[in-house]
């Protein structure tokens, strides 16, 4: 990963939120978007943008089999976890398929049905 000095600290306290990033393949490099690392607690006006753009350093073969599997099979680049190695921040990704339309209904029907027993069992109590 491409970082700046305040990012690597944040990294080091652990303060990464990857939920909800991803990764996208533009111009032949590999990006990373919507990871947030919160601002290190002692920068000052050095500190960075949370929310910023970071560009994944991969070898190029690798980036080929990415770009075929992303526009040949639909699938997504989901970052897994951050992590350092010999002194270098590495974040570790994975091909992911999206959920279909079905599966987003029946999880939102298992959801619902959860919500209600939760609350009848808190009326009974």
């Amino acid at each position: 990963m491409v970082l700046q000095g305040t990012e690597v600290k944040s990294i080091r306290e652990g303060k990464v939120n990857l939920k909800d990033s991803y990764g996208l393949i533009k111009n032949g490099e590999v990006w990373l978007l919507n990871c947030h690392i919160s601002p290190y607690s002692h920068g000052n006006r050095m500190n960075h943008d949370p929310l910023r753009t970071r560009k994944l350093l991969l070898h190029r073969t690798e980036i080929r089999k990415l770009v075929g599997k992303t526009t040949e099979r639909g699938l997504t680049l989901v970052p897994i976890r951050i992590y350092f190695q010999r002194g270098r921040a590495k974040c570790e990704i994975a091909l992911a398929r999206g959920k279909k339309l079905y599966d987003k209904r029946e999880a939102e029907k298992r959801k619902a049905i959860d919500k209600e027993t939760r609350q009848a069992i808190k009326e009974r109590h």
